[in-house]
């Protein structure tokens, strides 16, 4: 959990917030310090955190279902391709719907810049040595945008299997990302990311002749730890799959 492993703390920043308003130490707790309390105080810390944590993501939810917003959490490990997949989506999906990106790294603009020249708003968030989003920074960002003229939000996580799993940002969905240059056990060595997740996509198919990976194999695994999940093969490179990827995104935005 965040608490332990220091990720509280660290530089939050968000584009057109000030650093002061970025801070909520009294709703997300202090990311500016990591006493050393004992195991049984880390416990409760760790609670408390996600207690209000979900209560804020409630209030996200909320928001998303007054203005019919469809928000899906991207999450995976760095180099999946998550950035590449919401380019050439959102590339497809311009002119049809109304979308934008909340883009999660913990330095640099450069995703949110790709996103951009898509000619799709999206605002960055900087989480300094935080390894993941949680729903503040999700509801700061999201003022930054129109709110009420998004009908597709998609929240790039930051690039980590583990803690994101933790955190409800108020999304439909999380929606995790592997690339089939990562090995086919990862929902077994991370199965809180998967079994939290509605979908799985297995990116950069165009690979598989030159990796060793199994795709049954790696679905088997994901279903190991959740059996709901559903998976999509693809490309975003190629575009070999993409139109199935689309057809799940309209599926959700119906439903």
């Amino acid at each position: 959990m965040c608490s332990t492993c220091g990720c509280a703390s660290g530089e939050l920043q968000i584009e057109g917030v000030s650093r002061e308003q970025a801070h909520h130490p009294h709703l997300i707790g202090d990311r500016t310090q990591r006493p050393p309390f004992a195991p049984r105080r880390l416990v409760d810390i760790e609670m408390e955190v996600l207690a209000k944590n979900n209560h804020i993501a409630a209030h996200n939810r909320e928001h998303f279902a007054a203005t019919n917003t469809l928000a899906l959490n991207l999450v995976s490990s760095p180099g999946s391709g998550k950035t590449t997949l919401l380019t050439h989506t959102l590339t497809r999906l311009s002119g049809s719907v109304a979308c934008a990106v909340i883009e999660g790294d913990q330095q640099t603009s450069h995703d949110a810049d790709r996103i951009r020249a898509t000619g799709v708003p999206a605002i960055q968030v900087n989480t300094g040595k935080g390894c993941h989003l949680d729903a503040q920074m999700v509801h700061d960002a999201l003022h930054q945008l129109s709110p009420g003229a998004i009908r597709l939000l998609f929240i790039e996580n930051v690039g980590n299997l583990v803690c994101p799993a933790s955190f409800d940002l108020g999304e439909r969905h999380k929606v995790a990302v592997l690339s089939v240059t990562e090995g086919e056990d990862k929902p077994l060595k991370y199965p809180h990311m998967f079994a939290a997740s509605r979908l799985m996509i297995l990116n950069k198919i165009d690979l598989l002749p030159h990796v060793s990976f199994d795709v049954d194999t790696c679905i088997a695994y994901a279903r190991q730890v959740n059996p709901a999940i559903e998976v999509i093969t693809l490309s975003a490179t190629t575009g070999e799959g993409m139109a199935s990827w689309l057809a799940w995104l309209e599926q959700q935005r119906c439903a």
